[in-house]
């Protein structure tokens, strides 16, 4: 039974993620449930109004994802060495820690108790402080150690001296340049040659250009520079990776420190997530008890827009365990026992309540059925797996149970599904569990009548908009309204007569006071079939498209030729061209001039359709026997 999804609890906590800004919180907010022990929930609602309270006073607390940081911490503990980039995440880390620990340390003025966490979290100053000395814009800083600063200037000084040099040749030998400037070919510092006058330029090819006439030298002079730079890069290398090896060192000896510092500031954004939760949701703290009471003053539905959800008010406890609810199906019975158990669940998992005031005692389950339990893959109906459910609640349901059911016994037999009903409110009145109940039988509003420990509700309606009030009467049962809302909404009269006859009888349908003259129902104009054409007469109309000798235009070349032969079956006819015959489908051919406006009536076709060779010996054929064949074109 998935409870949070039934009473949509799992939104909330969507909700209640997004506002968390570590994944450790965020997959806590998913697995959190309802807390069976009364002092640790006491504490858990003080933290969520110490969270809220801050909050209020002194802002959005200055938290951060940390988990590029733990990954960072699991690379320095396997003997690795930290990259620049990691060395300054470590650094951010830093910062966001002493930032929250003033933020915390801020709320001590108030007096309030979650500021005292900021003794449980350690800036580690030194490590900051060694970090940013020796690490800036994602680099090794050249103050870094006296040894680095000096490579790093003699390297400057090493690559002055090898432009110095280039710029020296092609002044020298201007003549043999093939450009005024030095360029950067493969790492070296190379002058462009006229290809004839490479054997005046003392040095290295190290390139030449795409048509091969400039060649790139680098000179004798400016390579012993180069040499002597490759060393200097090797080590400042050396010297930055000693650097590095050495920061590491220091953040290694400084992990466990830092570990507890995440772990505390997931702890913390778990509870401001509750105070965020808390301000957006603009709700309160409840008060717990044990003693089985639920009173709600001003209940919302979380989910609901607070300026245009009607505030509920609900009590239960007591003599009273068990409430009824019956009124009419738009009457807002569901999603008032929805609010109720949300707010309890949210109550109990350390959460604010969306009402004015709230008094809530501790369940060791929330058990419900609501909605269509329709299971096709289970071959199981919707009273079948309504039934199943309600037997797996029954099952669970003891004095310290909360349990609320919809629709109770619907999805059959009235009379049947009624008894049913009846025997369900038994067994949960025999357990002792809190329930809530909602049916359209008037026999179980008259069971709960006459029975101890039960009472009626009803659920207030304007008949005027047709829209519920979301207001709980509890002592009174309520009608369903069936009727009236049916007329409101356009059933026609004889309709309503034949309705209300089937169900009270003759004299019921006398009294009834209908809203609206006689009328029916009005049918709209609705889609047609389309149904499928004889093939047959469709292939007649493609014949008749085409006749044998009219002039036609092929498309797309726009060639004119004559029909030898009509359409066939598969929609392709035979067109006469100047030099030969070709078959083509109709949808390429139009018509041009038909045959009716070319030829003169019974022309005969075959003076231009064949050689004369092929008429001749149709001609003999006709008169009398011979042994001439004629062969026709495919």
């Amino acid at each position: 039974m998935n409870i949070d999804r039934q009473i949509e609890f799992d939104k909330v906590k969507e909700m209640w993620a997004e506002l968390a800004i570590t994944d450790w919180a965020k997959d806590k907010i998913r697995d959190t449930s309802i807390c069976l022990s009364e002092i640790e929930l006491k504490k858990l609602q003080r933290d969520t109004t110490d969270a809220r309270e801050m909050i209020d006073k002194l802002g959005t607390p200055p938290l951060q994802n940390i988990s590029e940081i733990k990954e960072i911490l699991m690379v320095v503990e396997k003997g690795d060495c930290l990259t620049p980039y990691q060395l300054e995440r470590v650094e951010n880390v830093l910062v966001a820690i002493k930032r929250l620990r003033d933020y915390l340390s801020r709320g001590k003025s108030y007096n309030n108790s979650l500021a005292y966490y900021d003794e449980n979290l350690d800036s580690i100053p030194e490590l900051h402080d060694e970090i940013c000395s020796k690490i800036r814009n994602g680099g090794v800083d050249s103050y870094a150690s006296k040894e680095l600063g000096q490579i790093r200037n003699d390297i400057i000084k090493c690559e002055e001296h090898m432009k110095q040099k280039a710029e020296q040749m092609i002044r020298t030998h201007k003549d043999c340049m093939a450009d005024s400037y030095y360029t950067l070919r493969n790492g070296h510092i190379c002058i462009p040659v006229k290809k004839e006058h490479r054997l005046k330029i003392s040095g290295s090819v190290i390139d030449k250009s795409s048509t091969g006439n400039t060649l790139f030298i680098e000179p004798t002079g400016v390579a012993k520079y180069y040499e002597e730079l490759q060393l200097l890069k090797i080590n400042e290398e050396n010297e930055v990776y000693r650097i590095l090896y050495t920061l590491s060192a220091i953040v290694l000896s400084a992990a466990p420190v830092l570990n507890e510092n995440l772990i505390m500031i997931e702890k913390l954004d778990f509870v401001f997530s509750k105070g965020k939760l808390s301000l957006d949701m603009d709700a309160t703290e409840p008060n717990i008890n044990t003693e089985r009471r639920i009173r709600l003053n001003e209940a919302r539905h979380p989910l609901m827009d607070k300026e245009i959800a009607v505030p509920l008010q609900f009590e239960i406890g007591d003599s009273v365990h068990g409430i009824v609810i019956t009124g009419p199906n738009t009457g807002g019975k569901t999603v008032s026992i929805k609010t109720i158990m949300l707010n309890c669940i949210m109550a109990q998992c350390g959460l604010h309540v969306t009402c004015r005031t709230a008094d809530i005692c501790m369940n060791n389950s929330y058990l419900c059925d609501i909605g269509d339990g329709q299971n096709l893959s289970e071959n199981l109906s919707t009273f079948s797996a309504h039934i199943t459910n309600v037997l797996n609640v029954l099952s669970e349901a003891d004095k310290d149970s909360f349990v609320i059911m919809d629709e109770l016994g619907s999805g059959t037999d009235p009379t049947e599904g009624m008894g049913i009903a009846i025997a369900i409110i038994e067994e949960l009145r025999k357990s002792g569990a809190i329930f809530l109940l909602t049916t359209h039988y008037p026999e179980v509003k008259e069971y709960a009548e006459r029975t101890e420990d039960i009472v009626n509700a009803r659920m207030t309606f304007d008949k005027e908009t047709l829209r519920p009030t979301y207001q709980m009467v509890i002592g009174e049962a309520g009608e369903s309204c069936a009727f009236y809302i049916a007329d409101r909404l356009g059933m026609p009269n004889d309709m309503l007569k034949v309705a209300i006859r089937a169900a009270y009888g003759e004299a019921a349908v006398d009294s009834y006071a209908f809203q609206k003259p006689e009328g029916n129902i009005t049918k709209r104009n609705t889609a047609r079939i389309s149904k499928a054409s004889n093939r047959k007469s469709k292939n007649a109309e493609l014949a008749a498209k085409f006749s044998i000798g009219d002039s036609v235009m092929i498309y797309p070349d726009k060639k004119i030729g004559i029909v030898c032969e009509p359409v066939n079956e598969k929609g392709v006819l035979r067109v006469q061209l100047p030099d030969k015959k070709i078959w083509i489908n109709h949808k390429r051919v139009k018509l041009h001039v038909a045959a009716t406006q070319l030829y003169p009536e019974d022309y005969d076709f075959s003076i231009i359709f064949d050689s004369v060779e092929t008429r001749k010996k149709r001609h003999d054929m006709e008169r009398k026997y011979t042994d001439e064949t004629i062969v026709v074109e495919e």
